[in-house]
């Protein structure tokens, strides 16, 4: 497999061939010779690495007017073993559970190490992106390519749409934010400005899958592609954590697949030495199953898992939630004059007095009717309509205050009288025999506008059907959406009216409809345009009041709000767009020429400076010259860096409105 050297290489070479042969054999360096001397402490050799500008920037720190050689991260450079392709990374080729870069068999404590996990995934997400293999920006030799990539980013087409709908818009004040392009360099790009102020992420990422699939989402590396996905959420999840507030949490949708792994990764960002703050692994039932789906050589799967952490759980705060139940039979007595002064309520069975309401002696004869269903669902429609008055006998342990414990003992000696103690902000107990007497309306919640009984929420979630949900928000993403029911949950679970809500895998929209909806500010991140399917639309429905669909019903959703769209403004993204786009050799050629020399309407390319021009060959065809040139072309300059906006040549392809809509956005002035 090709190996190719990291620019800082060719630094290096080039200030250390002033020694004639010491370092350098064949163009190629002695990095033992270098690591020997650098640890006898050279003075010679360090001299010259010291007075060179981009190895003082990245390899030296000056404290106390001093400069200092980190010269053990210049060292773990030197010793990098393998370079793969356009990636290189110190970590070995496997994955492993390690401690201070060794195996769990040797260390007790562990974080994850895999392959690549040094580096930086770009990962675009499109059709068009998937052409071209991704690089990896490897932290510490390409320090420059990563600041590069990610520098905040150039704003464009910033539009606000309301109730009066779309107009191009110069100022932002802390609207609701939906922005088109990729989600790595959108989240530096905002992670200034939001940096410690969103109250939830949800994420729903392209998911690992160990097999691969007809239409696998994210099929960049595959040989590595575990460690590219890890690598992938990785870099994602780091900046997520940066945004979140001190109070905030953060939830990610995952398959089987990658799931123990992705909670490990999450684990080791999320974590503190001596804190965890680890949440809760949901499990979600997705599917049922039926029909073909069915058919396969084991259990059927029917789960995706949701995992979430907070910044900080001793802050986080858990708001709770109910779900409808179903009737306790245990609630199975009722008093029959409950506003009567205690020491005169007659306390009956249900199981008696119901069939009498009914015109049946008994129970049996009731059942023998009507059957054993029908009993059963008049014995909860009774209890939920007279809830205060029914109840069941509960036990009364040793560790509740003393004086129930008290009053629990005394009243053992008194079996038909019912005591009652009374407490200051809290319920009052009601005790019988040793017992306590619990009302069923403890249970009753208004959930979705009515009243039933419930419970509390647990780590299964078997309630949020994913069945019905393809017009959801009137669009459509196959096999990429979420019920608006089960975002609600999590939404309400993690957050309050006015906290903003982040989605940097935007989708069709449904994480941003529902923040809407529930009158939670949000920011909504998204690269491929979906067409009528894509957030930004479904939104505009929402403002509207036109979608009725999902919770709208629910929540009595009629409307209003607003938010601001904006887009990354590309630069070599046009090229490799046209690259991808071309027909023949000819256009391809015209292409590369505008590459290299630019046009009227485009700059000049940004060309990898590890490419070698000299190898194009047209005679291979347009296929094999496609991949050459989208390889050329520098991807961390897909777009416009926001310290270029007052360059002459940029501000040219800039309007004024979205000049000044930067300004406003950063918190410059124009």
């Amino acid at each position: 497999m090709e190996k190719i050297q990291p620019k800082v290489f060719d630094k290096i070479i080039e200030i250390v061939k002033t020694f004639g042969d010491k370092y350098v054999a064949d163009g190629g360096l002695k990095r033992t010779a270098v690591v020997n001397d650098l640890r006898n402490y050279d003075e010679a050799l360090i001299t010259a690495l010291v007075n060179d500008d981009y190895i003082n920037k990245h390899y030296f720190k000056k404290i106390a007017g001093k400069d200092i050689f980190l010269i053990d991260q210049f060292e773990d450079m030197l010793q990098y073993r393998d370079y793969w392709e356009t990636s290189y990374t110190k970590y070995e080729n496997q994955i492993g559970l390690t401690s201070g870069g060794k195996y769990l068999l040797e260390q007790e404590d562990v974080v994850l190490d895999f392959p690549f996990k040094d580096g930086v995934l770009n990962a675009a997400m499109s059709k068009e992106d998937m052409a071209y293999d991704e690089s990896f920006f490897n932290e510490v030799i390409e320090k420059d390519e990563i600041d590069v990539m990610l520098d905040k980013k150039i704003l464009t087409n910033a539009t606000k749409f309301d109730e009066h709908g779309q107009h191009r818009v110069t100022n932002f004040n802390d609207e609701n934010l939906v922005v088109k392009g990729n989600n790595l360099l959108v989240l530096h790009t905002i992670k200034e400005k939001y940096q410690g102020k969103v109250k939830l992420v949800y994420i729903d990422p392209p998911y690992y899958f160990e097999a691969k699939k007809k239409e696998d989402t994210f099929k960049y590396n595959s040989n590595f592609k575990l460690s590219t996905w890890l690598v992938f959420m990785k870099n994602r999840l780091q900046v997520a954590k940066e945004l979140l507030s001190d109070d905030g949490a953060i939830f990610v949708q995952i398959s089987d697949d990658g799931v123990a792994e992705l909670h490990r990764l999450m684990k080791d960002i999320f974590n503190e030495p001596g804190k965890n703050n680890f949440i809760n692994k949901i499990t979600v039932k997705t599917k049922s199953p039926s029909g073909f789906a069915s058919v396969n050589a084991g259990v059927f799967e029917t789960a995706e898992y949701i995992i979430g952490f907070a910044k900080d759980k001793s802050k986080w705060k858990y708001n709770p939630q109910y779900i409808e139940s179903t009737y306790d039979s245990n609630y199975k007595y009722y008093i029959k004059n409950i506003n009567d002064d205690i020491s005169q309520w007659e306390i009956v069975s249900l199981n008696d007095y119901l069939p009498l309401l009914f015109g049946y002696d008994n129970k049996n004869a009731f059942v023998n009717e009507l059957g054993k269903e029908v009993f059963e669902k008049k014995m909860g429609d009774f209890a939920l309509e007279n809830s205060d008055s029914v109840f069941r006998y509960t036990a009364i342990g040793d560790d509740a205050g003393q004086e129930i414990v008290n009053i629990r003992n005394v009243s053992k000696g008194h079996k038909d009288k019912i005591y009652i103690v009374e407490r200051e902000n809290h319920y009052n107990v009601i005790v019988q025999n040793g017992q306590e007497i619990a009302f069923y309306s403890k249970k009753i919640r208004e959930i979705d506008g009515q009243k039933v009984p419930s419970i509390q929420l647990s780590n299964i979630w078997m309630d949020t059907p994913y069945e019905g949900i393809a017009r959801e928000g009137g669009v459509t993403l196959k096999g990429g959406k979420k019920p608006e029911k089960l975002i609600r949950r999590i939404i309400e679970i993690a957050s309050n009216k006015g906290d903003i809500v982040m989605d940097f895998f935007g989708g069709s929209g449904t994480t941003a409809a529902v923040a809407h909806k529930l009158e939670r500010k949000y920011i909504t991140i998204e690269q491929i345009d979906y067409k009528e399917n894509s957030p930004w639309n479904r939104l505009k429905s929402v403002i509207s009041g036109e979608d009725q669909s999902g919770i709208s019903k629910l929540i009595k959703w009629v409307g209003g709000g607003s938010f601001v769209y904006a887009e990354l403004f590309p630069k070599n993204m046009g090229y490799l767009i046209d690259i991808i786009n071309s027909n023949s050799i000819v256009e391809l050629k015209a292409v590369y020429e505008r590459m290299l020399h630019g046009s009227d309407t485009q700059e000049k390319a940004d060309i990898d400076f590890r490419a070698d021009l000299n190898k194009i060959d047209w005679s291979r065809g347009i296929e094999v010259n496609r991949k050459l040139l989208i390889k050329l072309i520098e991807k961390n300059q897909l777009y416009y860096n926001l310290s270029e906006i007052d360059d002459s040549n940029v501000r040219e392809l800039i309007s004024d409105l979205d000049y000044n809509f930067n300004k406003s956005f950063y918190g410059e002035e124009a």
